[in-house]
């Protein structure tokens, strides 16, 4: 019922919004010039047409057949559509996004329950409904983007990998890569965090660390004041007892505590061990994941590079800045959980029980972003000449505004990235919060070009993951991100303005 229930709540703004934006953008915009007219080459069956201007692989047109396929029969008997190709109009196409969006929801409440089977189904909707809002995922789900279909189908991996169906998770993320290629970064990491959980799970045979774990389990419930009653906790208790991840990969210790370097020297140690002695099991479970990872390594090799077309406007380029925007970008998304008094105080606390390894770790911090932002801050020539998107202004009106403002806000990226880990490191382990941050790394600093969409899948892992149970900052959360979404489409659609150089609207974007 739940599931139906969030379906229903999801729906209830996708389809009047959908309905609008087709009204009054009928014709492709921005890259669905290119993405629109490739999926129609696709209707027509010529599959060896390709636009090279278009840098992904084809999976959202496969998917955009399946959609259309699924939709012909009840057209051509109501004959609202003659034929396959007639079918394959830009507001058709656009609609499987919102398919998406819905199953997207559907597949984040199912994480949520798994990662905290002790959370309510009200609270489970109530954070898969605020996560459906994200700004970054919201907008893109009225055009023909291949974002949507990215998220929806790492999430949908992940969440098969979380029910330890690692060939169905390979499966569905290998389709990820084909929708979007730097998706194999995420079908990486989900394989890395398989791979911990099981080793984590094989270490907890001996009877002293299941007795540990029962009194962690057992501090973690008092100390959240999540502890699961009546029915609900009778339906979950199966899944508490298959072991969940965010049980399992719960730290002793703080993230930004003295002892965290030593900690992660013994937990990589740790995990090696168990490797070593699970070598042949872990073999057999995570060669899909390793299959996909050899398939892909041979694309790279055929196409001479990971990017399909416009190779050169979209060539990689080391840009660790990108990584310090996405923390401050993160963190103002969440604003409501991360700029709250209790929170700075705790952080605060923390680094003070900590001194003096945290006064090295934030001049540490300070240096690298300081270089970060002096010799790897790259200047896209995209980003520099196309004033229809946030970027462009934010670029231009604050981090250029003058030379001192790059450096003056490392300190405030610092904060971000403290911030992250700290709530983080309350029930993630070392490990995890290590191969969170190569990953989003490896998937952000390689890009030359500040697209804040980029950001949405380190996102939500971020945010799944991060035991923030508290309602008030939800709706707090919710409430942002409807300003934020009415904001943008209401600049989308109704403040539109031209160039003079070049013919036709142009619409502001994210």
């Amino acid at each position: 019922m739940g599931k139906l229930a969030l379906a229903a709540i999801v729906s209830s703004w996708v389809v009047p919004i959908t309905i609008m934006v087709n009204h009054i953008v009928p014709e492709p915009y921005m890259d669905e010039i290119f993405h629109i007219p490739q999926a129609q080459q696709y209707c027509k069956g010529n599959f060896g047409s390709w636009d090279p201007m278009i840098t992904t692989p084809p999976g959202l047109y496969y998917l955009s057949l399946a959609h259309i396929a699924s939709l012909f029969p009840g057209f051509f008997c109501v004959e609202a559509s003659s034929s396959f190709t007639d079918m394959c109009s830009a507001a058709i196409l656009r609609s499987i996004n919102g398919v998406l969006a819905v199953i997207c929801s559907i597949i984040l409440y199912d994480i949520i329950i798994h990662l905290k089977p002790t959370l309510g189904d009200r609270k489970a909707m109530l954070h898969a409904v605020v996560l459906s809002l994200y700004p970054l995922h919201w907008f893109f789900t009225f055009l023909y983007y291949t974002d949507v279909a990215s998220v929806t189908a790492v999430l949908a991996m992940y969440l098969a990998s979380l029910k330890k169906n690692y060939w169905l998770s390979a499966l569905v993320g290998a389709f990820a890569v084909v929708v979007r290629q730097t998706n194999i970064i995420w079908v990486l990491f989900v394989a890395c965090i398989g791979i911990i959980d099981m080793s984590l799970m094989h270490g907890k045979g001996n009877a002293k660390t299941a007795k540990s774990d029962v009194s962690i389990e057992h501090d973690f419930t008092c100390a959240t004041g999540t502890g699961a009653k009546g029915s609900n906790l009778k339906r979950r208790k199966s899944s508490v007892k298959a072991v969940n991840t965010a049980e399992h990969t719960l730290p002793k210790t703080n993230a930004s505590s003295p002892s965290f370097c030593s900690d992660l020297v013994n937990e990589i140690w740790a995990l090696l061990l168990t490797l070593w002695r699970m070598k042949w099991e872990l073999l057999i479970s995570f060669s899909p994941f390793l299959i996909v990872l050899m398939a892909f390594l041979l694309f790279v090799y055929w196409n001479g590079s990971i990017v399909l077309g416009a190779k050169e406007a979209h060539a990689v380029t080391p840009h660790f800045a990108q990584i310090l925007y996405f923390s401050l970008v993160s963190v103002l998304a969440q604003a409501p959980m991360h700029f709250t008094f209790t929170h700075a105080v705790d952080l605060f606390q923390s680094f003070w029980r900590s001194r003096p390894l945290s006064y090295i770790q934030m001049f540490l911090a300070l240096i690298a972003g300081i270089f970060s932002v002096h010799f790897f801050s790259v200047a896209h020539p995209y980003l520099l000449a196309d004033n229809r998107h946030y970027p462009f202004y934010l670029w231009r009106k604050v981090i250029m505004a003058h030379w001192s403002i790059k450096y003056l806000l490392v300190p405030v990226y610092m904060y971000s990235w403290f911030s992250i880990i700290h709530m983080l490191g309350k029930v993630r382990s070392k490990l995890w919060i290590l191969a969170y941050f190569l990953a989003t790394a490896a998937v952000l600093v390689p890009a030359p070009l500040i697209e804040f969409r980029y950001y949405t899948i380190p996102f939500y892992f971020l945010v799944l993951h991060c035991n923030i149970r508290d309602d008030q900052q939800w709706l707090l959360t919710g409430m942002l991100y409807v300003g934020v979404n009415i904001f943008t489409m209401i600049m989308f659609l109704f403040r539109p303005f031209h160039w003079d150089h070049e013919p036709g609207i142009q619409r502001f974007i994210w």
